[in-house]
């Protein structure tokens, strides 16, 4: 390709003004700089192209992506400047160091050509970590998720960003705020959940550590794109705008109001006919009109020309770019192609208004402004560059705290764990001695590393078989079967290992990969959840010897685990949990550790109903109209541990009156029986019967008190839900609106304290607007969504009360410790 845009032969302007006056506002010096630019200065800062660093320190090099024919010219490409850089770390093994000395160079290239001096924002993946050669592998989003710890999570994300920022990099695509809605789609591994609270709430605190680093965090994808029909990937997504409203979107006004993510990449995917990458009403009317929205909005790869080639909406790539710039795009990615050359002829022929370019582009220049970039002493080479380093003590320190706290103990039926010292174990199964297993396809081993196999894998990560051997200097391995394929040749050699061994350890689960070439992840959708391959049959073959068996499963999504797999005396769950998963793994099944994690996704027991997360209205559980039980093998919100915690003395109160507890016993101990959210009607039940008034527009407050009566300290997890049994639409049975980690050691007690605004009753009314109703509900504490310790019954008292963005999004939650002599 010759050349991107049409040449341009204007004479040069001075690349000082009152845009470089760092007195005024980043809106004032965008609008001084617009006028100075020709519409090709304009249309070069709204694309981005996809380069790779050079191991020599160079420079970088045009990537030859899918959309783009021929060879690319360097000087041709910055001819009048550019919007962005795509991937120059996270497109071939680079060291660090080398990468950054090239990134460097390119961007004083792309200055000096400019009539502007105006470099170039760069952006790389970041979802488990910075994907780069040598960087730090984090657990994956839904062990985020599992963890039921923001705090954590956003530490990890400061961590990430800063060794971005240090390499040149200003923007990272993440994180992903999709809600989980069927567990067949490839991308479930990269989402935090299937409660939008959760998402929303670990969301935004990604990307408050990410933006805390001076790095761009962009939420993705906007919106609906986990709702495809199926759980295909781009599939047509079938949703009524108010599942969008109350399910969807909540996690994105979150990460934008209490995270303060400056850009947003819209959702591949059409919502009843109209792809997202044209939907107006989306990325313009919602996103900056209702919402307020100033960032930039970023087209994910190839997005814009899929409008014609996918969608079949557009005629031509000008077509394209007219209804993406139209619906609120502002950037093409991840190089050149509509918002090119076709975008240029079609503004000078008035198929596009020029107008729509500088909106667009004015929006790029405030960020980049924000950024730095177009001020007078900007420089390309980042301070330090030379002892850069991607993964230091530190990033593993987190990556580990964060892995043990995603691990998820779903059944330890008889004690089997922790292991005792002195057993004999079988360790079997094709993931136990395979690192790549521990992690999600964005990481930079198995997104990209792959593809380079003379490269090594950049960073230690051993796998379950290492971490156990130290614990276990004897232990054997046996794989069994591979992660996928049909060889059932290995089954009697790992049944003849489990039924040598006092215990067997037995490891399934994924391989993560793009596009058909792993189990999970973009493109790996499954057709139902069964384990892939033969594993299924090396788990019935295992448990038939009659070996106590702990299941262990390493998975990008949850799979069925049905009748047939009751017979494991224990199921542990991890969800891709990174470069210090086996560790983390390692030191729950020996007891080094005392699990806490919870299920974000509900895990299912049967593999071929179509797959619901608990998100659901009454209709949607066990009823006497279908013969289909969809109720899970283990609910949203389930994790166990190795010590006991008793639960007492919840009470709900509001500012104004006296508190109100449960009816007596309630709150004790794990209940003989629990509501279960898929049959419960809203009967007040472990409630008190007297409803504590709350006005539509004010806040109550429920507190209870949490104490270790085991021997072991161990982390509770108190979870609070919503419960409206009457409303003018349909509710789920329950919802999270609150939750918060408690760490006690044996013996210890400590006050859980809930304040809970009447806006998180807030649902999307039968007339389209978000309203707080007045009625009875109820507030339940609960281990899960299935197991509720007491239900808190109270009456919302006032008129109908619409709300909308600036509505009070969270519950607040804290721990206060309880004196001993009151424990």
């Amino acid at each position: 390709m010759e050349s991107l845009l049409p040449v341009d032969d204007s004479p040069a302007s001075p690349a000082t003004g009152r845009w470089r006056d760092r007195t005024l506002s980043p809106a004032e010096r965008a609008d001084a700089l617009i006028p100075l630019m020709t519409l090709e200065e304009k249309i070069a800062q709204l694309v981005g192209v996809w380069v790779g660093a050079d191991a020599s320190g160079e420079g970088v090099a045009p990537h030859q992506a899918d959309m783009v024919d021929g060879g690319l010219s360097w000087d041709t490409v910055i001819r009048h400047g550019l919007g962005q850089l795509t991937r120059p770390f996270g497109t071939a093994p680079v060291d660090p160091v080398q990468g950054a000395r090239s990134l460097a160079t390119a961007q004083a290239r792309i200055a000096a050509a400019s009539r502007f001096g105006i470099p170039a924002q760069v952006h790389e993946e970041c979802l488990t970590g910075f994907a780069a050669w040598r960087a730090t592998v984090y657990p994956a989003p839904l062990s985020w998720g599992a963890s039921f710890d923001p705090e954590l999570v956003e530490e990890m994300a400061h961590r990430i960003g800063r060794s971005m920022r240090a390499a040149g990099v200003h923007q990272g695509l993440a994180p992903v705020l999709d809600v989980t809605r069927d567990y067949r789609w490839g991308r479930t591994e990269e989402t935090i959940g299937e409660d939008p609270y959760l998402v929303g709430t670990a969301g935004a605190a990604y990307v408050r550590g990410l933006e805390s680093a001076g790095v761009v965090a962009t939420c993705k994808h906007f919106a609906g794109y986990s709702a495809s029909r199926g759980g295909r990937n781009l599939a047509p997504v079938s949703m009524g705008r108010r599942e969008l409203a109350d399910v969807i979107l909540p996690p994105f006004e979150m990460a934008l109001r209490l995270g303060g993510a400056r850009s947003v990449m819209h959702s591949y995917t059409e919502i009843d006919g109209v792809p997202v990458a044209a939907d107006e009403h989306l990325l313009t009317r919602v996103l900056r009109d209702e919402w307020g929205f100033a960032g930039t909005v970023v087209a994910d790869y190839f997005a814009v020309r899929f409008l014609e080639t996918l969608h079949g909406v557009a005629a031509g790539p000008a077509d394209a770019a007219r209804l993406a710039l139209r619906a609120g795009i502002d950037v093409e990615l991840p190089t050149v192609d509509a918002f090119g050359a076709p975008l240029v002829t079609a503004v000078r022929s008035g198929a596009v208004e020029e107008a729509l370019v500088d909106r667009a582009l004015r929006r790029v220049l405030v960020q980049k402004i924000e950024l730095g970039l177009l001020d007078e002493e900007w420089q390309p080479y980042p301070d330090g560059l030379d002892g850069l380093v991607f993964d230091d003590e530190a990033d593993r320190d987190v990556a580990l705290r964060l892995a043990r706290e995603s691990v998820v103990l779903l059944r330890n039926d008889g004690g089997l764990l922790p292991l005792a010292p002195g057993r004999r174990v079988a360790l079997v199964g094709p993931v136990a001695d395979d690192p790549m297993a521990l992690l999600g396809c964005y990481s930079f081993p198995l997104h990209v590393g792959v593809r380079h196999p003379g490269h090594d894998v950049g960073v230690d990560i051993p796998s379950l078989r290492d971490a156990l051997t130290g614990l276990h200097p004897q232990l054997g391995h046996v794989p069994g079967c591979a992660v996928t394929g049909e060889d059932t040749s290995g089954l009697p050699a790992a049944v003849a290992a489990a039924a040598d061994a006092d215990v067997c350890v037995l490891a399934v689960g994924d391989r993560a990969g793009m596009f058909g070439r792993g189990t999970s992840g973009e493109g790996c959708d499954a057709v139902d959840l069964r384990l892939p391959g033969v594993q299924g049959d090396l788990v019935r073959a295992v448990l038939a010897t009659g070996t106590p068996v702990v299941l262990v499963l390493l998975t990008g999504r949850p799979y069925a685990l049905g009748p047939e797999f009751d017979r494991a005396a224990a199921v542990v769950q991890a969800f891709f949990p990174g470069q210090r998963g086996a560790q983390a793994v390692a030191e729950v099944l020996t007891g080094a550790v005392n699990p806490s994690g919870r299920l974000p996704v509900s895990v299912p027991r049967d593999a071929g109903g179509l797959p619901g997360t608990y998100l659901s209205p009454v209709l949607g559980g066990r009823s006497e109209v279908s013969s289909v039980d969809p109720t899970p093998a283990f609910p949203f919100g389930h994790g166990l541990g190795y010590t006991s915690f008793d639960w007492c003395d919840p009470t709900v109160r509001n500012p104004t009156g006296p508190p109100v507890s449960s009816a007596p016993g309630s709150g004790g101990g794990r209940p003989e029986t629990s509501r279960d959210p898929e049959t419960d009607t809203g009967a007040p039940g472990t409630g008190s019967g007297r409803p504590v008034d709350w006005a539509v527009d004010g806040e109550v407050r429920v507190e209870v008190t949490v104490r270790n009566t085991g021997t072991r300290p161990g982390t509770e997890v108190v979870q609070l839900y919503l419960h409206d049994p009457v409303a003018q639409t349909t509710r789920p049975v329950v919802r999270l609106i609150g939750y918060v980690r408690v760490p006690l050691a044996p013996g210890a007690a400590a006050r859980v304290v809930f304040e809970v605004p009447a806006d998180v009753t807030s649902f999307t009314g039968v007339h389209g607007r978000r309203v707080v109703e007045p009625g009875d509900v109820e507030l339940r504490l609960s281990r899960s969504s299935a197991e509720v310790v007491a239900a808190l019954p109270l009456r919302l008292v006032g008129a109908e009360r619409e709300v909308g963005h600036h509505r009070r999004l969270l519950s607040t939650a804290r721990v206060e410790p309880v004196p001993a002599h009151h424990a």
